[in-house]
């Protein structure tokens, strides 16, 4: 298995003038993470040519169960009109305020 930020499977959705990309990939330690591409085709008429629009998210491993049942929960709602029962939240830990994948505000140094 590759290691690295390398790219080990990929899925294209084609939809009209849309397309999404489900790539997975793998970062150094091995955690896997999703980022999912839309890539929309728009046409500029100031220059005559195709341009390709991208927006990106990425979604870690550690946030699939919660992210599969919101987006199911919000689909469901689409199609039947349905709210999902309300959940009852955790009570939250300085953990769970706190990413791994981003800076603490206090360990920022702005130089000032």
């Amino acid at each position: 298995m590759e290691h690295g930020r390398g790219e080990i499977f990929s899925k294209a959705i084609r939809a009209g003038k849309r397309t999404y990309f489900l790539d997975v990939k793998e970062m150094k330690s091995g955690d896997r993470y999703l980022a999912i591409t839309e890539s929309k085709r728009k046409f500029l008429d100031d220059q005559g040519k195709f341009i390709y629009e991208k927006h990106k998210i990425f979604l870690y491993q550690e946030d699939f169960e919660k992210f599969m049942t919101g987006l199911t929960q919000t689909i469901h709602f689409i199609n039947t009109g349905e709210r999902p029962p309300e959940e009852i939240e955790e009570p939250k830990t300085s953990e769970d305020n706190e990413s791994k994948y981003t800076a603490k505000v206090d360990d920022i140094d702005f130089g000032v």
